[in-house]
């Protein structure tokens, strides 16, 4: 079968070399599998899309498994992913179980990916064949619904959410206005004399790793890149782990599994919400919720289940709408974009390879996360005192040659990729979201496209309202949304006015 060409040696090396760098990213408190995805993009370049993959996938999958070493050892979540890992992982730590933790995590993080994997293989599918008979109304309406989940799961103000989204928009659209999305081929919202260089937009890839990777290192570096003094851990004494754990968890693993998957087909989100989602419920559901928090495995589980499950619901939305379901896949979308590959209800259809690809490289990701992690645990854990000021100049290094090289020797890329490296680690300070804004980035170009064409083909702004039923429920969809955004949001004020009082 053709499928089979696809496992080649080369192939799972490059998974095996993915999950690895990405186990090592995630366990380093402060670098992510965000960071990670971007860091090595531009080594994609020379890889076909099966290889890029491969190696992507592996680094996605190793990011996030990698992110419980420090949250269970330290109380550093090595990922925001692994925020209600340290909930519990860290007391059983402090009761000399840390090993037990630790292979506690890697097994319900397996397990988490695993469900996933399989929900993806159905799902993803499924949904594009319906997404396949939308019009340009329907695909503009799920993009505006894309933006109103961002902003109503981003941290604090929703306005603040909305705004990133929409001023991600707008960078997306400096450049040429096309004659066939229905422009007139002159540039936009550019001064005069950067018109030269400006003429085709900012670069999606060197965006991607400046706004990740050198404004993670900037935010670091300001705090001076401090070297903590941790005490060196010893995993020889202590509880030890026994499978046997597992026999009275199987519903708290299907059900974080679920939640993580859920989680991750709404755009945005991301795995801190989905672990602590996932905590929350397992707390709820306990005959004995007293004991969460005091160190007991089955916190663990909900959270590395919930967490790991993100990774194949974030691609649900990536494969068949085209929308990035949180910040690792929307740099993903970098990798298809090197390869010339158009995402979207299309791309399982045409790309049978590249999808049949993807999911054989998350089934080989899972399998060697958790054999590396499970069996090299002791090993691992020493890369938490890896030194960052060795590490981070290597970084950089590597993200300034990957941008000149990604658009063949093109100098201004550089320049993009220090503009917004600089441009996002300024805007967190003023509390604008990252994720909302790269996401309005992404989609903002496709927006007005759809936006435009709709306007074209109907020639009347209520097509937006009387197009189809699918547009209905679109705007029910879009309207709960901002209603739930509105109703979180008067919470966390009567949160912040009861504190105050208190």
């Amino acid at each position: 079968m053709e499928i089979f060409s696809l496992i080649t040696p080369l192939t799972v090396s490059l998974t095996f070399i993915g999950v690895v760098g990405g186990i090592i990213f995630g366990a380093i408190p402060g670098m992510t599998a965000t960071m990670a995805v971007a860091v090595f993009l531009p080594l994609t370049y020379a890889l076909n899309m099966n290889q890029a993959l491969a190696l992507l996938i592996g680094l996605y999958v190793g990011g996030i498994s990698g992110g419980l070493v420090p949250a269970i050892l330290l109380n550093i979540p090595g990922t925001p992913s692994s925020i209600a890992t340290t909930f519990d992982g860290y007391p059983m730590t402090k009761k000399g179980k840390g090993e037990q933790a630790l292979k506690v995590g890697i097994v319900a993080s397996f397990l988490g990916g695993m469900i996933s994997l399989l929900i993806l293989a159905v799902a993803a599918p499924a949904l594009a064949n319906v997404a396949i008979k939308f019009s340009y109304v329907e695909k503009c309406l799920i993009i505006v619904f894309a933006m109103t989940v961002i902003a109503s799961i981003s941290q604090g103000s929703m306005l603040v959410g909305i705004f990133s989204g929409f001023l991600g928009v707008l960078l997306s659209l400096i450049g040429t206005y096309g004659s066939t999305n229905g422009g007139n081929d002159h540039t936009r919202l550019i001064p005069e004399f950067l018109k030269p260089i400006l003429r085709n937009g900012f670069s999606l890839l060197p965006v991607l790793i400046g706004m990740f990777a050198l404004a993670s290192i900037l935010a670091e570096a300001e705090t001076g890149v401090k070297e903590g003094a941790h005490q060196k851990l010893d995993l020889a004494g202590g509880a030890k782990f026994k499978f046997s754990i597992f026999k009275t968890q199987v519903g708290n693993v299907i059900r974080s599994g679920l939640i993580g998957t859920f989680v991750g087909l709404l755009p945005g989100v991301g795995g801190s919400a989905a672990s602590v989602l996932s905590y929350t419920q397992a707390k709820n559901f306990s005959k004995h919720p007293e004991e969460y928090g005091t160190g007991v495995p089955q916190g663990v589980i909900a959270s590395e289940a919930s967490n790991n499950a993100l990774t194949g619901g974030a691609l649900i939305p990536l494969v068949s709408l085209g929308i990035p379901g949180d910040s690792t896949t929307a740099v993903l979308i970098g990798a298809f974009t090197l390869q010339g590959i158009q995402l979207g209800p299309l791309f399982i259809g045409n790309e049978p390879l590249a999808w049949s690809g993807m999911m054989i490289s998350l089934v080989f990701a899972n399998i060697i996360m958790f054999l590396v992690m499970f069996f090299a645990i002791k090993y691992i854990v020493r890369v938490i005192y890896v030194p960052k000021f060795i590490l981070y100049p290597v970084i950089i290094v590597m993200c300034v040659v990957g941008s000149y090289a990604i658009n063949y020797g093109n100098m201004f890329d550089v320049w993009t990729y220090l503009i917004f490296g600089l441009f996002a680690w300024a805007i967190v300070k003023i509390k604008l979201q990252i994720p909302s804004l790269l996401i309005g980035f992404i989609l903002g170009g496709q927006l007005e496209i759809y936006f435009v064409k709709s306007l074209e083909s109907f020639g009347t702004f209520t097509i937006f309202f009387t197009k189809s039923p699918i547009a209905w429920v679109l705007w029910v969809l879009i309207i709960i949304s901002v209603a739930w955004s509105i109703v979180l949001s008067s919470r966390e004020k009567k949160n912040r006015r009861a504190k105050g009082e208190e």
